[in-house]
This record gives structure tokens, C-alpha cells and sequence, in this order.
């Protein structure tokens, strides 16, 4: 029978293991980002229902969900979702996700009839979306968040036909921008900004 070798630490492992307070602190800065994501959802809450008439009835049925963990990619995560209908194939989303050391997110999300729904709109938005520096997915798969080139683009890189062609053909839209976590004190209001915009888009 073999048997594994021995596990060892690195002497910076080591001191880890036997400090409980970065854990604490990690888990303390957790907890304020879930705050901070239920005061941002509050803030979208007030103008997304002040054009509730505007919205198909059945998004705005879900309440807003917060969902956490541990390991994308290996670092911890949180994603608002709000509003959000996740119906089989169809999915009209708003996703907010904080990813530790990397980004505050915003992206919107859509597929099968939301797709439908809301594809020339997104088209016609091309010119605003460029000028305001957000990306547009172009993984084959819509469960992916990062910012790597394989998944997202910036839209500036496209002209418009092009751009155009890429709604049209693709089953799903996303459409997303990032916010370095330098800018904590200002992100709640560049977060919601960034909301209102893609909310303008699709329904004004």
C-alpha cells in the first residue's frame, strides 16, 4: 500500500492557519457587501417600479434574490439578481456581482423570448452602450462573469453592422461593465447609473 507524502505549509500557510483574524476580517467584508448590494437593490427598486407599467408583468414577479460563494474561479463572490426571471430558456436578468479582487459587475442578460423581445432595441442603443464603455459577451456560454477576451469585448471594438450582426445571430445577449473595487465609495452610485441606463435602453 503507498502511502501519500507528507502535506507540508509554506511558512506564510503555516502563520495563516494559525490567525483567525484575516478569516474574521474576510468574513466581516463579506457581510458588508451584502449590505451594500441590499441598499443598491433598494435604490434600483424605486426606479425600476416607477416603470413597472413599461416591463412584462411576469419579471417583475421574482423578488430580488442575493446568492453567494466561495470559488469562482476561486475567489469568493456575490451576485444581485434584480429584477430577474429565469424561465427555462427565457431569462430577462440585471445581475450585480461583486468578485473579490477583481470587480464590481453589471450586466444584463437576456435569452429566448426576452432575446427577442428586446434585440432591436439593443441594436439601436449601439452608439450609447460605445460611448458609456460597455462589453458584450462572446463566449458560446452565458454562465461565465469574468472580463477575459474570450467572454467579453468591449463594444467600442465593433461597428455597428457588426455589432448588429452579433445580436441577431447569438441565442443570448449580455451586455456588461465593471467597476474597479478602488472605487467602493462611489460604486453604489456608478452601480446604480449603470442600472438605469440598461433599463433605459430596453424600455424607453
Amino acid at each position: 500500500m503507498k502511502y501519500q507524502s507528507k502535506v507540508q505549509l509554506s511558512s506564510f500557510e503555516m502563520e495563516l492557519i494559525n490567525n483567525t483574524e484575516w478569516i474574521l476580517t474576510k468574513n466581516g467584508i463579506i457581510e458588508k457587501v451584502k449590505q451594500f448590494l441590499v441598499a443598491l437593490q433598494e435604490e434600483q427598486n424605486e426606479y425600476l417600479y416607477s416603470l413597472s407599467n413599461r416591463f412584462p408583468k411576469e419579471v417583475l414577479k421574482t423578488p430580488a434574490k442575493i446568492s453567494k460563494g466561495e470559488n469562482y474561479k476561486g475567489l469568493p463572490y456575490l451576485i444581485l439578481d434584480f429584477p430577474r426571471c429565469f424561465d427555462q430558456e427565457n431569462i430577462f436578468a440585471i445581475r450585480t456581482m461583486f468578485w473579490w479582487g477583481n470587480f464590481f459587475s453589471i450586466t444584463l442578460q437576456l435569452a429566448g423570448n426576452y432575446k427577442i423581445m428586446f434585440e432591436k432595441k439593443i441594436i439601436s442603443a449601439y452608439e450609447i452602450l460605445k460611448q458609456n464603455g460597455f462589453f458584450i459577451c462572446v463566449h458560446e456560454k452565458q454562465w461565465e462573469h469574468h472580463f477575459e477576451n474570450n467572454n467579453y469585448v468591449l463594444i467600442n471594438n465593433y461597428k455597428k453592422d457588426d455589432f448588429a450582426d452579433m445580436i441577431k445571430a447569438n441565442s443570448f445577449i449580455k451586455l456588461a461593465d465593471k467597476t474597479s473595487l478602488q472605487k467602493w465609495d462611489d460604486a453604489q452610485e456608478i452601480l446604480q447609473q449603470q442600472f438605469k441606463l440598461l433599463i433605459d435602453i430596453i424600455i424607453l
